[in-house]
């Protein structure tokens, strides 16, 4: 015959709970997973740290657009935790009384009994109380679902859409498309492609715009954070993920902040960071310290450049490609683009070596994978190396500006493997045979050559 028709609704003293299957990851697991994420960790480290799998943590990084859906402060003390549930589970399954667990657990009898009987699972016909059932059906009642403002507001969203995503006019009204843009497919930046013309706002715009133009409607009012909740966190309501094109940065997921801090390459160690370079390096005072980097062009072709900071003395890496660059790369072989770790490594040590030794203290580089031999380049020519901090290009101010002289040549979007050795020592001299201001209008050739004929003196000098 079975049990009656609600009889769980008068036993357990809650409303018929209908279960949607597998309990899923608990709140407080998932809250675990956000903070380390927080803390920089990548959503595969994150859930692995948490006890989840890696596709699980990056299905909830990409759902969620890369921002916490909960609260990640933690539960009050309130409420039993999981732990608690436990516990009780343990407790009951031995013939426990109530006032026995709640004597151990330091809770209010009637918070067990509450507990054991709103919570227990019923899907045997009868109550039997599991740890993860209950905690479970406790989150799914402490749930408050509450509508989004933009989701609840057709005139606000409307405003707020226009801003962000509205088509751009001729001052005669006239709407201009723009180049078409390829499908979104919810990739992170999306880069080298036509982007869709829209009038773009940021969110921080919009929200304080609402103030000037609605100043006594306290409806039409809503947050930068709330925007961005609503672009990025699937199922939020009143706007389309794939308007996150039309921000700025045209990001599909945010980034963490301290993820962007912490992006630093696992071949650079404390030791070897731009904050342990000599002090005589910063002031410029003595000769010998270099700044590197590679400028890309087309067909992921490169060039290395190498400025001496005292001097402002530049030298040109030829990257040319490797043999096999375009077909099929062996696994695990060295990169054939010409710019890979083992061919700026090579270019690197030929062209210092050139240099007398006193002229080769120290060389600052960007954190790229293409100095990811830097030990070895460090033993091959006795040259110290050193790495600026991640998105810090002004620590490599020098060569930086310099890069930007040496575009005049190299355009950006061009083939920069077609240029030989040849070509790329005569752009050299002709930088390096330009007056600087910073020089006294001298040319770094000049103020080089005197460096190495004072060194040329010194070393005669010391000589028996």
């Amino acid at each position: 015959m079975g049990r009656p028709a609600g009889w769980t609704t008068k036993v357990t003293g809650r409303p018929a709970m209908r279960s949607p299957g597998r309990p899923p990851v608990r709140r407080d697991v998932e809250r675990a997973f956000w903070k380390k994420i927080a803390e920089g960790l990548t959503s595969e480290d994150a859930a692995v740290a948490c006890g989840v799998s890696a596709p699980v943590g990056t299905r909830w990084f990409r759902e969620r657009g890369g921002m916490p859906s909960i609260q990640l402060s933690p539960v009050s003390d309130r409420y039993l935790s999981f732990a608690e549930r436990e516990e009780i589970g343990l407790l009951k399954a031995q013939q426990t009384g109530v006032r026995e667990i709640a004597r151990r657990l330091d809770r209010s009898p009637s918070t067990i009994s509450r507990e054991l009987r709103r919570n227990a699972a019923t899907r045997n016909g009868q109550l039997t109380y599991r740890a993860s059932t209950a905690q479970w059906k406790a989150e799914l009642a402490a749930r408050r679902p509450k509508q989004s403002k933009l989701a609840g507001s057709a005139r606000l969203c409307e405003y707020v859409q226009d801003r962000l995503a509205g088509e751009i006019r001729h001052p005669d009204g006239q709407i201009v498309s723009g180049p078409a843009a390829p499908p979104w497919k919810g990739r992170n930046r999306p880069r080298r492609q036509d982007r869709r013309w829209a009038t773009s706002w940021s969110p921080e715009q919009i929200a304080n715009r609402l103030k000037a133009d609605f100043p006594d409607d306290e409806s039409m009012r809503i947050s930068h954070e709330a925007i961005y909740q609503a672009l990025y966190v699937q199922g939020r309501g009143g706007l389309k993920r794939e308007l996150v094109a039309c921000l700025r940065t045209g990001r599909a997921l945010r980034v963490p902040r301290a993820r962007a801090r912490g992006q630093g390459k696992k071949f650079v160690t404390e030791e070897v960071l731009i904050a342990q370079r000599p002090a005589e390096a910063a002031d410029r005072a003595v000769p010998g310290h270099w700044e590197g980097d590679l400028i890309i062009g087309l067909n992921s072709s490169a060039i290395g450049t190498l400025v001496e900071r005292t001097t402002r003395f530049t030298m040109l890496l030829h990257l040319p490609p490797m043999p096999g660059h375009g077909g099929l790369r062996a696994k695990n072989g060295p990169a054939l683009a010409g710019h890979g770790a083992e061919a700026v490594r090579d270019a690197l040590a030929a062209t210092i070596t050139e240099l007398p030794a006193q002229l080769r203290k120290s060389l600052t580089w960007d954190q790229g994978s293409e100095m990811s031999q830097h030990a070895q380049l460090r033993v091959d020519t006795g040259l110290e190396i050193y790495f600026a901090d991640p998105h810090s290009p002004w620590q490599r101010g020098t060569n930086e500006n310099t890069n930007g002289l040496l575009r005049q040549y190299f355009p950006k979007g061009t083939d920069l493997s077609r240029h030989s050795r040849d070509d790329l020592n005569a752009v050299a001299a002709a930088l390096n045979g330009r007056p600087r201001k910073t020089l006294g209008w001298r040319t770094p050739a000049e103020v080089l050559n005197k460096q190495l004929q004072s060194l040329q003196s010194s070393s005669v000098a010391t000589t028996p």
